[in-house]
């Protein structure tokens, strides 16, 4: 064999793979082969792979190509996210056109993606800015609108005057807009919105189904959903004709403490509280100013608790008292009905309000232990016992909260209710790279659904991108001049477009039908491949991404679309990729780019040290003499590969051999055994190929002491296939090449993966002499090398010897591998 050429040999087995279309697998079922499908999450197409990309797609095409050889006929495919702010803006700043842009940068990472070697089917590739993928974006609003899951409606949402759009929170900097720098304010815009929230419920509920997500994603979606159990009670407003306040409390039981409510200051019953009255002006001043400052929720959390007074008085329903109704920035609206009940006395938000503005403090709850200090910096929040509360005084607070809700129930102004954070999801966007919204309003006929037979509706091209003035199909007469489809008189075309994360809700499922031009996909071909068996990315999309693709999955489940309620049945959040413990960023000049790493040391060093480095979860520190390390290492098998029992096939190895030639075989089946369960249960690659680096010592050891018989030869080349094999997932081209040079049969992506002998695989029993306190008291067997811990299980399992312990405590063993336990006990 020749020295390790892996330009040559990468650019090879790219072709082979491309040339035998490898990785194509059809829809149709086969019985002899389980289906597997392995996702990882799209990229947004920027011009350039990252080492990010490289670490979530290397895991996932490891856990492709190891399923493959399994057995199970695996869908592998890639697409882009593809619409977006980025491009709007590289046009703003480039002077290009986003489509031009956003299709070079495809055809660019396109080619970093084969360089890799990854196993893509890319006959199933998808761009979401093709009309042949948005039209059916536009498809599923129509249906949603059908149903009643798309509405429109007034939203306080942050305006730039400047650029004349709506900005999520992540782009407002500091009250600024990201972009020009200016003044960032709410206002009321109407907007398009999903109702997610008919969906709430069901999905909180099957959380606890999705076993193969971890404990913190789960998590972090339960907190976005924000499930509330609690109470909605009414406060009507003194001398007034008024709709009573509608008030959400989880702690119903802190009623008697309530002593001033206060509404959000975009509450609708602001304006009508306080017009004509002296407190008006301030009011309206305050409310401005409101609206007018940055809102994030970092800034709710901070800012200093402000408030006005509104002049006029609620009535607390359970005691009759007169409370003063304010206005304050710590309300939302977004939460609840926008309206509170303030009781300072056992909350430390409404504590910090009344402190300030001088109002009654009066605490209802106290420690179910009377004995308990009282709290030294403010007032007690948790559940206790009632205090001052009329008849429920000496109740706990759970016992309180439902007495309260009955007699609330029983008297009509108070119901039982269950509350979500989560808000509907807005889905406008002022901007021109993004899905039309297909609707056209008509003065007379008003918002109108554009007819299913006129999908899709195309992006123009005639536009100009300024980055001001708002969207540029705004100012697209070609696009907006449109006839009514009702009544045929003119009309106007909608400007918004939607959310990227629209594409981003349903795209897996494209995948099993890409080039289907009667339907977004067809219904037998994704029953074929779903749910994803595991779908790989970063930890940044745990909550929108993953909240928005399970709401689609239940929407199109109860449009008969797919029979299944869950999209994905294994979610793995890989790490960060870390440069001097920092996220590379370009801002920081920390980024490694993947190019140079490949010219360097080729694909396969990569996507060993990307695996290697870390367990996929954690956060992955980059090491150049780690990339050289495992280069060296693959070196090294090359070397081994070309040592004199190689080149050509050797006889079965011997049914009993030398101890050495048993010791070898014996790790060579163990570790088939070790990778083979990190793999497939555990997704511990970088244990898998520590056992795979522990093989090659262990084989160089025996070949380095010489082979100079026929089983000797066998036995090594025993090891040595399974080192190749094993490492197919990992470094494939560099796999393959050295298959070849073996004369190994067929290619390795079609080779079963290795199965090992449990026997072979078996340590030798040995006897371990059991001490207790020096003595004698019996023996165990076990396997040879077993750990100090399995010993002493086995020891406690033994009844004579647990007969010595009983009543002991133990304080004290020395073990000596293979040979001696001793317990040092007390009692």
């Amino acid at each position: 064999m020749s020295e390790y050429d892996f330009r040559a040999i990468e650019a090879k087995w790219q072709k082979i793979w491309e040339d035998e279309k490898a990785f194509e697998v059809d829809n149709r079922p086969d019985p002899s082969r389980p289906d597997f499908y392995c996702l990882e999450m799209l990229p947004y197409p920027s011009g350039r792979l990252h080492m990010g990309h490289v670490r979530n797609y290397t895991i996932g095409d490891a856990l492709a190509r190891f399923k493959t050889a399994r057995g199970f006929k695996v869908l592998h495919p890639m697409g882009w996210d593809s619409f977006g702010l980025p491009a709007e803006n590289a046009a703003i700043k480039r002077k290009i056109h986003p489509r031009i842009w956003t299709e070079d940068n495809i055809s660019q990472m396109r080619q970093q993606l084969r360089r890799m070697g990854y196993s893509y089917d890319w006959r199933r590739e998808i761009a979401a800015h093709r009309p042949e993928y948005y039209r059916w974006n536009q498809w599923f609003f129509l249906k949603l609108l059908e149903r009643g899951l798309a509405y429109r409606a007034n939203r306080w949402v942050n305006w730039c005057n400047t650029c004349q759009t709506v900005l999520a929170n992540e782009q407002v900097e500091g009250g600024v807009c990201w972009r020009c720098e200016s003044p960032v304010v709410r206002k009321a815009l109407e907007q398009w919105f999903f109702r997610i929230t008919d969906y709430a419920e069901e999905l909180d509920a099957f959380l606890p189904k999705l076993t193969g997500w971890s404990d913190r994603v789960r998590q972090m979606q339960k907190n976005w959903i924000g499930r509330s159990e609690g109470a909605l009670v009414r406060f009507s407003v003194e001398r007034s004709a008024a709709e009573p306040l509608e008030i959400f409390t989880t702690r119903l039981d802190t009623i008697y403490g309530a002593t001033f409510c206060v509404l959000a200051p975009e509450h609708p019953a602001v304006a009508a509280l306080t017009a004509g009255s002296p407190e008006a002006a301030r009011v309206t001043e305050f409310v401005r100013r409101m609206t007018e400052r940055n809102v994030s929720t970092l800034d709710f959390e901070t800012e200093e608790k402000e408030g006005v007074f509104t002049g006029r008085h609620a009535l607390n329903p359970y005691t009759g008292e007169r409370i003063p109704i304010w206005v304050g920035n710590f309300v939302l609206m977004e939460y609840g009905t926008g309206a509170i009940m303030a009781v300072p006395g056992n909350d430390a938000r409404d504590h910090e309000f009344a402190l300030k503005y001088g109002l009654p403090i009066r605490p209802v709850v106290r420690p179910e232990d009377a004995s308990a200090p009282p709290a030294a910096d403010g007032p007690f929040v948790e559940p206790g016992i009632l205090i001052d509360s009329g008849p429920y005084t000496g109740m706990t607070s759970g016992s309180a909260f439902e007495a309260m809700l009955l007699s609330g129930e029983e008297k009509g102004f108070a119901r039982r209710t269950v509350h979500y954070r989560i808000r509907d999801w807005g889905i406008s966007r002022q901007r021109y790279w993004g899905t039309p919204i297909p609707v056209i309003h008509c003065a007379r006929c008003g918002a109108v659904p554009v007819p299913e037979k006129d999908l899709p509706v195309i992006l123009p091209d005639d536009v100009e991108f300024t980055g001001e003035g708002g969207s540029p199909l705004a100012r697209s007469a070609s696009f907006t001049k449109a006839d009514c489809p009702r009544c045929g008189n003119p009309a106007r075309r909608e400007t918004d477009t939607m959310d990227t994360f629209v594409d981003s809700s349903w795209y897996f499922y494209r995948y099993t039908d890409p080039q289907n031009e009667r339907a977004p996909f067809d219904a037998a071909a994704a029953r074929a491949w779903f749910p994803i068996d595991q779908y790989t990315g970063g930890i940044t999309h745990a909550i929108l991404h993953l909240i928005y693709c399970r709401f689609f999955t239940k929407v199109m489940r109860d449009m008969g679309l797919v029979d299944l309620d869950e999209p994905v049945v294994r979610l793995l959040n890989q790490g960060m990729v870390l440069k001097g413990g920092s996220a590379m960023s370009k801002s920081k000049g920390n980024v490694v780019e993947p190019d140079s790493m490949v010219e360097r040391y080729g694909a396969d060093t990569c996507r060993l040290f990307i695996l290697f480095a870390s367990p996929p979860e954690r956060d992955l520190e980059w090491n150049d003499q780690g990339v050289e390390g495992c280069h060296r290492f693959l070196e090294r098998v090359w070397r081994l590969a070309a040592s004199a029992f190689a080149p050509s096939p050797a006889p079965a190895p011997p049914a009993a051999g030398s101890e050495r030639q048993t010791a070898l075989r014996r790790k060579t089946h163990q570790t088939i055994l070790r990778v083979t369960e990190d793999l497939d249960r555990r997704l511990h690659f970088n244990t898998a190929i520590a056992a795979i680096m522990e093989l090659v010592n262990e084989t160089s050891l025996f070949v380095q002491a010489g082979v100079t018989s026929e089983a000797e030869r066998a036995c090594a080349r025993e090891a040595l296939t399974a080192i190749v094999r094993l490492l197919s997932p990992f470094a494939p081209h560099f796999s393959e090449e050295v298959w070849e040079r073996l004369d190994g049969k067929g290619r390795l992506l079609s080779l079963a993966w290795p199965e090992a002998d449990p026997a072979l695989a078996a340590a030798p029993q040995v006897e371990v002499v059991v001490q207790i306190n020096g003595k004698l008291r019996g023996k165990v067997t076990v396997g040879r090398g077993a750990s100090e811990g399995e010993v002493l299980e086995r020891a406690r399992g033994d009844a004579r010897l647990e007969a010595h312990l009983q009543g002991k405590t133990l304080a004290k063993t020395i073990f000596v591998p293979d040979r001696l336990l001793n317990l040092v006990v007390r009692g």
